[in-house]
């Protein structure tokens, strides 16, 4: 019998963030795949045990990140990955703990390229310098984090969100706020392992900050492609 089933009835070890987080990762990862029906308030109770109101506050949850729909004569159905709300940080959350596979990494890559050489241009136009000081903290603290990949990662993380800041466009720092989850994971992902990549990453990133500091726009758009180029091509072909 699954952990599911085997539960004390009166005494839910489930709340409102457990049972959404559990079927928005089934829905994630296909196992319940687009048009087919959501269970039913009772098949949620014999699962979790949890109460009429939960279940429809997690319904709702799920209707509001574009994940379910109710359909008249039909029941609760789940709705296609395009009417999904990608830029929700919930969804994202729940879509990292799924797993990144080839097909997210390849999207997320692809949303990178469109945004952030363009909030490097337009920070080498806007820059105070604040931002390049926090610049360089981050570069320091990569080239400082050894061989600890999750420190290596918050710093690369803390480096792209300074570049979103110093574009001067509040809307530049807002996406990259909504994406940190999923830009964490994929940061963490292309980490290098050894000390010398791990090298290599933080000049390839310090030439973003160079740019930008020199006012040269267009050098440090290409800068930041290159070094997402490189973290894309390192994951290709291992998730």
């Amino acid at each position: 019998m699954s952990e599911d089933t085997v539960l004390d009835r009166s005494r839910s070890v489930y709340g409102h963030d457990a049972v959404a987080a559990r079927l928005a990762a089934e829905i994630l990862s296909g196992a319940r795949p687009p048009g087919s029906r959501m269970p039913s308030a009772e098949q949620l109770f014999e699962r979790f045990g949890v109460s009429r109101v939960l279940v429809r506050e997690v319904a709702k949850t799920l209707t509001a990140k574009g994940l379910i729909a109710g359909k008249s004569r039909v029941g609760t159905v789940v709705l296609p990955p395009s009417a999904w709300n990608w830029f929700d940080s919930d969804l994202l959350t729940w879509r990292v703990s799924v797993g990144l596979d080839q097909a997210f990494l390849r999207h997320l890559a692809q949303m990178r390229y469109a945004v952030e050489p363009a909030a490097a241009a337009l920070a080498a136009e806007q820059h105070q310098a604040v931002h390049i000081r926090s610049m360089r903290q981050a570069l320091g603290d990569m080239a400082q984090a050894g061989s600890d990949r999750r420190a290596f990662g918050e710093a690369d993380l803390a480096f792209h969100i300074a570049i979103a800041l110093g574009s001067g466009n509040p809307l530049f720092r807002s996406f990259a706020g909504v994406v940190e989850t999923a830009l964490r994971a994929f940061l963490g992902l292309t980490t290098p392992l050894d000390a010398f990549a791990m090298a290599q990453t933080v000049a390839t990133h310090a030439r973003i900050a160079d740019a930008i500091e020199q006012r040269d726009a267009a050098g440090a758009g290409l800068a930041m492609k290159a070094v997402i180029d490189e973290g894309y091509d390192r994951v290709k072909g291992t998730a």
